[in-house]
């Protein structure tokens, strides 16, 4: 369900905010009482929210953050049942419903930025890495953790980290379990940077590609770290490049380039 306050889309849900403003839609997690770890509820709640994101042409990045002092601290054991007395196919159905909303992150097209603005802790960790960029408070900080409680990361982080840090980097978090702080983070380069107010540097960021035109963004977006050859990257470029060579963004982007003044998009 949607309702407007004050020009603002938002829609309702139990476990999660999301509102759109501006163009950009904030997805926000909302079970601070423990630190915004999920229940089954609360992941289906994301992909419909992430799946709405994808539909809706209004909508130009995602913010994906936490609400009060975590970010998401992966499953709330307190709600699961004793997976040791289920069937492998129903523990793999609960666990493909997780994988769903990194998918959903990974293919969004869109660009997403996560305002780390505390713990984010196993899936909570992989959901982040996800987005295509992220921001990281100061007291906040990243681990896989999986491997701490005899598990392996089971949402795609021991895919996701060494693609970002690189290999020997990621197996040194991923076998260990250990933080990864804040300033690590910005060294390794997982983060664009550390900031005080989190929520605002990823929304500058936000509304920032916002600005440009839309085919041109999404489209770059999904060139960066395409699973190909280069070969292929250089064909699937082609076919984005004629997509934004017959975009009127692109042509007011031109004109407005020449005449010296903003592009006014209409949108």
């Amino acid at each position: 369900m949607t309702k407007a306050i004050a020009g603002v889309e938002t829609s309702v849900y139990e476990h999660i905010t999301y509102a759109v403003d501006g163009g950009v839609a904030t997805l926000t997690l909302d079970r601070p009482d423990v630190y915004n770890a999920f229940t089954e509820a609360m992941i289906e709640e994301l992909n419909d929210a992430l799946g709405r994101t994808r539909r809706d042409d209004a909508v130009y990045a995602l913010l994906l953050t936490g609400e009060g002092d975590g970010f998401c601290t992966g499953a709330d054991v307190s709600t699961m049942p004793d997976w040791s007395a289920q069937s492998k196919a129903e523990y793999g159905a609960f666990l493909e419903k997780v994988q769903a909303v990194v998918r959903q992150l990974r293919s969004l097209g869109k660009p997403s930025v996560a305002a780390v603005n505390g713990p984010a802790i196993g899936a909570g960790c992989d959901f982040a890495l996800a987005c295509d960029v992220r921001y990281v408070a100061p007291d906040a900080y990243f681990t896989e953790g999986f491997v701490t409680v005899g598990l392996v990361p089971g949402d795609g982080g021991a895919w996701l980290l060494p693609k970002l840090i690189g290999e020997s980097k990621a197996r040194e978090y991923l076998l260990t379990g250990e933080k990864i702080t804040p300033e690590d983070a910005e060294d390794l380069g997982l983060v664009s940077g550390v900031a005080e107010d989190v929520v605002g540097a990823a929304r500058e960021f936000a509304e920032t590609v916002t600005d440009k035109p839309a085919v041109a963004v999404q489209r770059t977006n999904r060139l960066v770290g395409a699973g190909t050859s280069f070969a292929d990257h250089c064909e699937r470029a082609i076919d984005y490049q004629w997509e934004c060579v017959n975009d009127p963004e692109h042509e007011e982007a031109v004109a407005a380039m020449q005449e010296g003044r903003d592009p006014e998009y209409d949108r």
